[in-house]
């Protein structure tokens, strides 16, 4: 019996548009899969050329309204790197307040919000929020505690306007994280509570040998820069990047495909560090994983919603930490001087490693960009994934067949907003 399954969506691209996800088999053989996004480009890598370099870390922050700090920093390390920059520990420290912020923001919303109605078999938060309002309350104050640290830090919520190349416009005084200190205190019992909640989900079972890449960092759990590590066994400077991962055009696709270069689909974000990076965990969060006995090697991407749950304890229990640690630096920024060249800047956005790569002209002025976020990183990935599930997507009914399309799907966190409204499945069977 041959099954055509047609997945037709609402928004879904690399960080913002449109697609759709069609599986289709005649019966025999591996099923084609294709999550076509046809989305028309948004050229930024081309509105950057000819802007200073100045102009860059507030820009490409517009790229995306969940991880405006990841395209920010990525940015930076680039430009510090080669202006040969060493920025203050504890500007350092602010930067990384920051970006757990937009952590702890981003995943509180997918776990409760956006992952969380497929789990528990409902059609949508809104659905969701009637039956069991506690938990999109609880969503809502995680959420409101990424906010109030992207605020300390970065001026406001959405789209932080502090970071600068060298450092930081002004540092926040220390007495600005006092009512933080008890936020955090208070959110502690919660997040704990996350965790077991995320755990006692029905789960399906996707169990797949995948390469895993993320950043090393020697000091700590990466988020801010490391090196590029894989489960392959690769150890690279930003640098390497593109010597080790390559973009390709699909015929049914607006948005690059990325692969290693031996051609294998790989995948970013969650699974990949904390495989890859378990033993820099937070040891709160080490040790919530042991209770649970949940510890790596976890191969199954619809485990990724307990492992964002396990990031959350870890990213409360290092902001805390970094906020005790913190005094106000005596310089907010570093001077510098422009000049020519290529520079390379990698950071663990919430969804994984996004790259950035520019060239420098003369006048300081950007003569070529490139940005390689996660999302389309994990594109092929997510192909591979609906492929192994096919069979079990293609047998089931209409409903089934598009919730579990979706989950796959939904797993890699793709957006906030596609996400919400992901797939209207047409099935239509035939011999």
């Amino acid at each position: 019996m041959a099954k055509r399954v047609v997945v037709d969506t609402g928004p879904l691209a690399r960080v913002e548009g449109e697609g759709s996800l069609v599986i289709e088999s005649d019966g025999g053989g591996t099923p084609d899969v294709r999550l076509n996004i046809f989305e028309p480009p948004r050229f930024f890598e081309g509105l950057l050329r000819g802007r200073r370099v100045e102009e860059v870390p507030d820009m490409v922050s517009r790229i995306c309204g969940i991880c405006p700090v990841a395209y920010q920093i990525s940015a930076l390390n680039a430009f510090e790197e080669l202006f040969g920059i060493e920025v203050d520990e504890q500007v350092r420290r602010l930067r990384r307040i920051l970006y757990y912020g937009e952590w702890i923001e981003s995943h509180a919303l997918h776990i409760y919000m956006l992952a969380a109605p497929d789990f528990l078999r409902l059609p949508d938060v809104v659905t969701m929020a009637k039956r069991n309002p506690e938990l999109v309350k609880k969503a809502l104050v995680l959420k409101r505690l990424g906010n109030d640290l992207m605020s300390a830090v970065g001026g406001r919520e959405v789209h932080p306007v502090s970071l600068k190349i060298g450092g930081m416009f002004r540092a926040p005084p220390k007495q600005a994280f006092d009512s933080l200190k008890s936020e955090l205190e208070g959110l502690r019992g919660s997040v704990k509570e996350m965790v077991r909640f995320v755990d006692s989900l029905e789960k399906p079972s996707l169990n797949r040998e995948s390469t895993l890449v993320c950043l090393r960092d020697p000091a700590r759990y990466a988020i801010d820069r490391g090196e590029v590590t894989s489960s392959s066994g690769l150890h690279a400077r930003p640098s390497a990047f593109e010597e080790n991962f390559a973009e390709l055009q699909v015929e049914y696709s607006n948005a690059l495909h990325s692969r290693t270069v031996k051609g294998s689909s790989y995948m970013v974000g969650p699974l990949a560090r904390y495989n890859l990076n378990f033993d820099q965990l937070h040891p709160v969060a080490r040790g919530m994983a042991a209770d649970l006995g949940f510890k790596p090697p976890v191969r199954d991407p619809f485990q990724s919603i307990l492992v964002r749950a396990l990031e959350v304890v870890h990213s409360i229990e290092e902001v805390a930490e970094e906020i005790g640690e913190y005094s106000e630096p005596a310089h907010c920024s570093t001077p510098y001087t422009t000049k020519p060249g290529t520079c390379f800047g990698v950071s663990e956005a919430p969804r994984g490693v996004l790259y950035h790569s520019y060239t420098v002209d003369g006048r300081g002025r950007v003569d070529r960009a490139k940005i390689v976020p996660p999302t389309a990183q994990n594109q092929a990935r997510m192909e591979d994934d609906v492929r192994l599930l096919a069979p079990e997507i293609l047998k089931a009914k209409p409903d089934e067949a598009r919730r579990l399309a979706e989950m796959a799907v939904r797993n890699y966190d793709p957006c906030i907003s596609c996400a919400t409204h992901f797939l209207r499945l047409e099935t239509k069977r035939g011999s």
